[in-house]
């Protein structure tokens, strides 16, 4: 039997460490669809798990779970995130059930073999669910794939990976403090201490400069050209809005906040409020009209003041692509730092010729794609100052 862990069949050495390689690479993909959901899942932690995995065997799918969970949640506040990524990127409970705890009838087996496989074997074969780390490759296929080319059922299957996904901030420091084991004695405190042990010996309180994320606001194209992107991003943006401090706009022919629309917890009730609530669903774009009514209403106030600003558009402007360019210079004299993700980025032999792309891109800080939900995960990983990504073709002022 070979393992997920990369163990090898002794009578099939290479077909073995090829099922083990294929097993391997399932395995951090769930890593890496839990890192986008906010677990921190740690190289230690997901070499942990690897081995876990390896010393148990693909053989039940209990076995990868509870490997996981022992190895890659940190906290309770993982364990809700680790169900939801799971279920999603395995295809169901991990027994197939209801419960995890009940062992599932029959044990998820990766063997190769060379000649013709007994017939009782393959009858017992026949009865078994797929193994959990051939599940975990289609998942890990489907990381890949562009959006518009998913037929209804891996669309489904996205949706229930992009629910599990969170969104923070660059994370900055606060003029506030809490307080700390170690930094700068706190006076207030201390005092307070002593008089409380009326004048005894204390140990000094001490605090520190408490760390909070910025504020991520999205401003998601519903236009037209964007309609084959626009379900996903916006389930994006829902996951996003759960995160941490995210607002969320539509931009098309109008620009309309959508942040309440997006506090539904469930993703479809999310997504039926807000197609209510957006009049300019598959329209034309005037980004630069938009950007400068974003910046005039919301922005200019506060909210886009210190904080990473997101544009998930393909760049097409059907109004003055000058007053694009010069609202964007606007906003990123506002913002922390501005992010533009292009769907069609990701397409052979792209370069960003549009009016409107070119213009904006001088002003922006990192341009990425947005096809995919790997390209999502790397979107999330730029918004919080993880994965730098340099703006390519365009000279910076």
């Amino acid at each position: 039997m070979s393992g997920v862990g990369g163990r090898t069949d002794a009578g099939d050495p290479d077909g073995g460490h090829s099922t083990g390689v294929r097993a391997d690479a399932a395995l951090l993909g769930f890593a890496r669809a839990l890192r986008a959901a906010g677990v921190d899942a740690s190289a230690e932690r997901v070499h942990a798990y690897v081995r876990a995995v390896g010393e148990l065997g693909p053989g039940m799918r209990a076995d990868v779970y509870w490997a996981g969970r022992l190895t890659l949640c940190g906290g309770r506040d993982d364990l809700e995130r680790y169900e939801r990524v799971f279920a999603a990127y395995f295809g169901g409970d991990p027994t197939g059930g209801g419960t995890v705890a009940a062992a599932p009838r029959s044990r998820l087996r990766l063997i190769a073999r060379d000649g013709p496989v007994p017939r009782s074997s393959a009858r017992d074969e026949n009865n078994q669910a797929p193994p959990a780390a051939s599940l975990a490759s289609s998942s890990e296929v489907l990381r890949h794939r562009d959006v518009a080319e998913l037929d209804s059922a891996e669309r489904d299957q996205l949706r229930r990976l992009l629910a599990a996904f969170a969104l923070r901030g660059e994370v900055r420091r606060t003029a506030r403090r809490r307080p700390s084991r170690r930094g700068e004695v706190d006076p207030h405190r201390t005092v307070r201490e002593l008089l409380r042990r009326g004048g005894e010996p204390a140990r000094l309180r001490r605090h520190a400069r408490a760390d909070r994320p910025r504020r991520v606001v999205l401003l998601v194209d519903v236009s037209g050209s964007m309609a084959p992107y626009a379900d996903a991003l916006l389930r994006f943006a829902h996951a996003a809005a759960h995160g941490g401090r995210t607002e969320v706009f539509t931009i098309g022919t109008r620009l309309t906040r959508v942040t309440r629309e997006l506090s539904h917890r469930d993703p479809d009730l999310a997504m039926t409020a807000l197609a209510a609530a957006v009049p300019d669903w598959r329209g034309g774009t005037r980004l630069g009209e938009l950007l400068r009514e974003f910046l005039n209403r919301w922005g200019q106030r506060g909210m886009a003041r210190g904080a990473v600003v997101v544009v998930l558009s393909d760049g097409w402007e059907r109004g003055d692509p000058e007053l694009l360019g010069a609202q964007m210079r606007r906003l990123h004299r506002l913002a922390h730092r501005v992010i533009w993700a292009n769907p069609r980025k990701a397409r052979p032999g792209y370069a960003p010729l549009a009016a409107g792309m070119a213009a904006a891109l001088p002003s922006v800080d990192a341009f990425v794609e947005g096809h995919s939900l790997a390209a999502l995960e790397r979107l999330a990983a730029v918004v919080r100052g993880a994965g730098p990504a340099p703006v390519e073709g365009a000279d910076r002022a």
